[in-house]
Order: C-alpha cells, then structure tokens, then sequence
C-alpha cells in the first residue's frame, strides 16, 4: 500500500497496490509544469486510487486536449496527471509518496528535452518521445 498528500496535507490519499513502473520524465511541459528538471511518475491504476481527504481542494488544469494535470488548490503541489484517453491510468507524483515502497525508476522519456547541465549517463533506458506501446 502506498499512501502520500500534497505539501499542505490537505489532500491525502492511499493507492491499494505495489508501484511496478517508475518513469523520470524530461518534457518541457512536465518541467514547467514542476518547476523542476524533472519529474518523477509512477503510471498506476485508477482503480485502486482514492482520495482520503480533501476532495474539494482538488483542481485540474487541461494541460493539453487530452492530458489534465490534478494539483492542490490551496498549497500547489502536483498530484498526478491523467491523459483523457486512458481514462483507467493516472501517472502519480511519487514526491507525495509518504509511505510505502517507492522503485527504482525504469527509465527515462524525452531525453532530447533535457535540462543541458542534467547527466544521463549511467540511465538504463532512455526514450526520445515517450516509452514505446
């Protein structure tokens, strides 16, 4: 079980499974979006995901068409991130990760969007666009 809440702990939540896949993500998009070089993301099933508390302070921005960003609404932090179609999947943020196993991550998308000054070098996989299939 993993449980884990945004910055202010006004949303909690509990994900009912294992992480079995970590990505680290360089797109420009998730950069600004993070405020980060990049982010870390577990794609999990939304069937075992639930929200604790805090429901109302949940916002969602449409990032793109088919992509929505889910955020706080009273501190900020960034919570996961559901394209529109793959509705059963969200890709969590695992720095809200509180409790539970957290893997190593698997590998790395849009390498070719990297910050200049962040080394690859010793990364397992890397993929230009996004992990294929």
């Amino acid at each position: 079980m993993i449980k884990g809440q945004c910055l202010c702990g006004g949303i909690q939540y509990q994900y009912d499974a294992e992480i079995t896949e970590l990505a680290i993500c360089h797109c420009n998009q998730c950069k600004r979006a993070q405020g980060t070089p990049f982010v870390t993301n577990a794609p999990i099933l939304r069937k075992h995901f639930t929200i604790l508390t805090g429901t109302p302070l949940q916002k969602a921005f449409m990032a793109s068409k088919n992509k929505r960003r889910v955020f706080c609404s009273n501190c900020g932090s960034p919570l996961f991130s559901q394209r529109i179609d793959r509705p059963d999947e969200i890709r969590l943020r695992v720095g809200t990760v509180t409790e539970g196993r957290i893997p190593k991550p698997d590998y790395h998308i849009h390498h070719d969007s990297k910050a200049a000054w962040f080394d690859l070098d010793g990364a397992e996989t890397c993929y230009t666009s996004g992990k294929p299939g």
